[in-house]
């Protein structure tokens, strides 16, 4: 039976029908209005209603960038959406029309990393973590085969576990947490001071950010470590080296057998792939006396949340009939 995947962005709302295998069969697109939580109901329930047309389908799964219920149906703070306390299933819900479609709310990080572990790059795994290097750091854990989400929904938040104390401030509301080292965020932010201290050795970033160190985005930075610009590859040495690091200290906790990266960061490959298996390795507790878990690049790229919000969907449907 196919299900409906919806992946809630800062700027666009993708919705798909995903089949048993994973693959998505049809798609619907709308545009995201953060500061207006309704219209995204109704966006999700107009596109539901537009592939109802052609799919049958019993389950939505929603996938959204914020700290979700433990009973999957509230969305209980969003840090780039308004949502507050917000009945994100009820709503959708109602709009549908429907009672014989369940609405699943699901964090977007563990829906991707779900997906990942399902049919994408730890498919073989049963204990997995997955990263998403994007504007901030999200993260998804695998333990024996079971999605962990803890006893209130707020598990794998990994991107606020502290890794400097007094660093720099997060988000949160919190110093030093480890997506201000290890996210897109982080090296726009090393990328721009460095250029405004080192413009000279910058000068093959600030020319393709428009001469400007405030121009300077994350492609920039791997579009010039690709083409061999020694600061550009410096800067993803080191957001490596704070993934490796991280990792490390999480092999501690829950010891998995393989490290997914994902996000837009990893559009970087080796570069950045190489030096974060570097700091895993050179810090990893028990070092010589354990093996090594890999540390690879998701091969769902953006289909993940989707995929993975819509087979959570479908799970959480059957088994609670």
């Amino acid at each position: 039976m196919h299900a409906i995947g919806v992946d809630i962005g800062g700027t666009k709302i993708a919705v798909g029908v995903v089949d048993d295998d994973g693959v998505i069969v049809a798609k619907a697109l709308r545009p995201t209005k953060p500061e207006d939580p309704t219209s995204i109901d109704e966006a999700i329930a107009d596109s539901v209603a537009e592939l109802a047309r052609e799919f049958e389908f019993r389950a939505v799964g929603v996938a959204a960038a914020g700290f979700v219920s433990s009973d999957r149906e509230h969305v209980i703070f969003a840090p780039n959406i308004a949502w507050r306390q917000y009945p994100l299933a009820e709503r959708v819900s109602a709009l549908i029309g429907r009672d014989d479609i369940r609405v699943v709310v699901e964090n977007d990080a563990n829906a991707a990393g779900w997906a990942e572990f399902q049919y994408g790059a730890g498919r073989h795994a049963q204990n997995m973590v997955m990263l998403t290097i994007g504007t901030g750091l999200g993260a998804a854990m695998v333990v024996d085969g079971s999605l962990v989400r803890g006893a209130y929904g707020f598990a794998a938040e990994l991107g606020h576990v502290r890794m400097v104390p007094g660093g720099h401030p997060c988000g949160c509301g919190r110093r030093g947490c480890w997506e201000q080292y290890a996210s897109g965020s982080a090296l726009v932010r090393e990328a721009r001071r460095a250029a405004s201290e080192r413009s000279v050795r910058a000068a093959g970033l600030l020319a393709l950010a428009g001469g400007t160190a405030a121009g300077i985005q994350g492609p920039h930075v791997t579009a010039a470590a690709v083409a061999g610009d020694e600061l550009a590859i410096e800067l993803l040495n080191e957001l490596g080296g704070w993934i490796g690091e991280g990792c490390a200290s999480l092999a501690a906790v829950l010891d998995p057998e393989i490290y997914v990266i994902g996000g837009g960061v990893i559009a970087a490959g080796e570069l950045l792939l190489a030096p974060s298996r570097d700091a895993f390795s050179d810090n990893v507790p028990a070092k010589g006396h354990r093996i090594i878990a890999p540390i690879v690049a998701a091969d769902m790229g953006n289909d993940a949340g989707i995929v993975g919000a819509a087979a959570l969907a479908r799970q959480f449907n059957e088994e609670s009939g």
